[in-house]
């Protein structure tokens, strides 16, 4: 040890940490390569793991260490500079080695939850601390625990080894400083760069599964979460991810897709704007959507799912229930956006939370509203999570119900208000402004199926056990709208409402596929009064219920959602959906025909099986694929040249 601290003397605790720290990744990447061991072998990856694996961790490594690489050749010493130098140079290791395994060791559970490493939803999360901490210690207390007795102990750990590593160092000549600074930023810059090419590393340059998961056990956690904060920054654009399209052909395509005249479309500053009218002229109607989360088609029996959901297959026998309707995303966010803008999903982050969309973007709040509607946001938690509460007061929603509002809630748990306390505000609210004659809109946002799990005792028979699982928060969440309707059915305002009961996506979208279809599958109920009982086999889309929506309620309008209006017919070849999972777009036709967009891999194409819940790889004629891909580009487009704005006039 003496010897190599006298070959490499001030580099010496430089490449004592950079050992050290690959060794860890290596350790970490094993080990959750052999807990996903299943996977791996099907993807034959073993040898890509440890290959590009170790150019990843060396290219994190020579960004962790290239700058005190540097300071370290010109200021090592044992004069005063020096010693204040390695002061500062055990604080770099001991915090560069906490982030290392800090972050792996946090990647289990956010593998468990989201089937990915740590990426931009744990940035996201970091937001809203509140919120997260009371999730975490409600149902992650053990994972809290080892997180802290991992974070002291490598804090202490590491800063006694850096005492070691900056002790009894030799140091070069003055003269030969300089030149051993350049020699190891131009290794540090090679490393980090781990390219000759005009593009740095970067994750696609290591991917080779369909997996997500498998590509990203290539990288290392803190690279992942990096790389997703450099991202975040320039997200807003398909333009960077997916091959190129021009701007004429995006929207000829889009237009041509959307089932109307060339004649109706009004303006060239906003392609997609034009006049719809609505299939009900009687007097309007009030609008509710009754928004589940993370409520998928697998938890729904009637839909081919687990019998969880016993009060949605009773309702879906009474109501127009789908059989085919598909989540935009995979995150509620996603979802808020599809309903409430019929915006298209794109690599970015959802409109509610890009700051060009906080204003003057058009959502059916806002067209409700021109019209005299009350609009209104009900939600059992805080409505600043995820940004909605700016975004909604922005574009249209007069009046938001959140957590502060809900006068002795019976339940709390994590995330608010319990689902029942919910529905009892909602429906009192809704009476209300049905003695005052005013027509609404009400978007109603349940939370009460989500991490933690935490429900009332007493309401239901538990699925499976302990109490606090998915299946039996997604009963319960079942049993409070199921008892919601009931009581609607018997109110003042049942048959002056059109009521949309919907999941914002699925529990969790995992899965080997690069765009995982069967977890995007969700249920949507449309009932209320005049609504006659169907079970529509269509193939549609979150984007196809907003113009619906408008239209059973009798609100003709001048919008510019693409989503069509499933009270008319949509021809077969029409039929669509679309879905993004983080940058991977999917397409999918009605004889299950896909098509996959992805970052720097181009455009792929699949048959899905839905009985296997598999895609085989296959032929699509190139007429599908140039429509999926101008759709994939479209969502940019229109927020990038500001398309999708508010009208002045409906």
């Amino acid at each position: 040890m003496n010897k190599f601290k006298k070959y490499l003397g001030p580099l010496y605790p430089i490449a004592a940490t950079a050992l050290v720290v690959l060794l860890l990744m290596l350790i970490s990447r094993m080990a959750l390569a052999v807990w996903q061991i299943d996977r791996v072998n099907a993807a034959q990856g073993w040898g890509h793991l440890l290959v590009s694996g170790l150019r990843i961790d060396i290219s994190s490594v020579s960004y962790l260490l290239i700058l005190p690489s540097l300071l370290s050749s010109l200021l090592s010493g044992e004069h005063l500079l020096g010693r204040i130098w390695h002061f500062t140079l055990r604080i770099w290791i001991t915090a560069g080695l906490w982030l290392v395994v800090y972050m792996e060791v946090a990647t289990v559970p956010f593998i468990i939850e989201y089937d990915l490493r740590p990426n931009r939803l744990f940035i996201e999360y970091l937001i809203y601390p509140k919120e997260v901490f009371g999730m975490l210690w409600s149902g992650y207390k053990l994972e809290l625990f080892i997180g802290l007795v991992v974070s002291v102990s490598t804090v202490i750990l590491g800063w006694r080894w850096s005492k070691r590593l900056v002790s009894h160092l030799s140091y070069p000549k003055w003269y030969w400083r300089p030149l051993i600074a350049l020699c190891v930023v131009a290794i540090g810059v090679m490393g980090a760069r781990s390219s000759f090419g005009h593009r740095p590393l970067n994750p696609a340059m290591v991917s080779f599964s369909t997996d997500p998961l498998i590509n990203d056990l290539t990288l290392n956690s803190s690279y992942s979460l990096i790389f997703a904060a450099k991202q975040m920054s320039s997200e807003a654009n398909a333009f960077k991810f997916y091959p190129p399209m021009g701007e004429e052909q995006i929207i000829r395509e889009v237009q041509q897709n959307m089932l109307v005249k060339n004649e109706a479309f009004i303006s060239a500053n906003a392609p997609t704007l034009t006049k719809r009218t609505a299939s009900y002229q009687g007097k309007p109607k009030n609008i509710v959507i009754l928004l589940l989360e993370s409520h998928g088609s697998r938890y729904i029996s009637r839909l081919g799912g687990i019998n969880t959901s016993p009060y949605l297959d009773q309702l879906i026998d009474e109501s127009w229930a789908f059989s085919r309707m598909y989540a935009t995303g995979t995150r509620s966010v996603r979802g808020i956006e599809a309903l409430t803008t019929g915006f298209s999903p794109t690599p970015a982050r959802s409109v509610v939370k890009l700051g060009k969309s906080q204003t003057n973007f058009f959502t059916i709040a806002d067209l409700l509203k021109s019209q005299g509607y009350h609009t209104q946001f009900i939600y059992g938690g805080e409505s600043h999570f995820d940004n909605m509460k700016n975004f909604f007061l922005g574009n249209g929603f007069t009046d938001i119900q959140d957590f502060p509002t809900f006068d002795e809630p019976k339940f709390v748990g994590s995330w608010g208000a319990s689902d029942e306390d919910l529905y009892d505000k909602a429906d009192t609210l809704f009476t209300q402004l049905e003695e005052q004659d005013k027509p609404f809109f009400s978007l109603v946002f349940s939370s009460s199926n989500h991490s933690p799990f935490e429900y009332p005792d007493g309401k239901i028979t538990p699925f499976n056990s302990p109490k606090n699982t998915v299946e039996n928060a997604v009963k319960y969440a079942d049993y409070a709208v199921g008892k919601f309707i009931e009581r609607a059915k018997k109110s003042n305002y049942w048959n002056n409402t059109i009521f949309l009961i919907v999941a914002d996506h699925d529990a969790r979208a995992t899965g080997d596929l690069p765009v995982p279809i069967g977890h995007f599958r969700i249920p949507a109920i449309i009932l209320g009064g005049g609504i006659e009982p169907r079970f529509d086999s269509r193939l549609t889309s979150q984007l196809d219920l907003p113009p619906t929506l408008l239209s059973l309620a009798g609100i003709s309008s001048i919008n510019p959602m693409i989503g069509y209006d499933l009270t008319k017919d949509v021809p077969t070849k029409n039929q669509r959906a679309m879905m993004q999972r983080g940058k991977n777009f999917g397409w999918m036709t009605a004889d299950n025909k896909v098509v996959v967009l992805r970052p720097e891999l181009g455009i792929s194409t699949y048959q899905y099986h839905p009985e296997s819940d598999t895609l085989t790889e296959d032929f699509v004629d190139e007429k599908t694929v140039i429509c999926a891909h101008a759709h994939a580009m479209w969502g940019s487009l229109a927020f990038n040249e500001d398309f999708y704005r508010a009208q002045p006039t409906y």
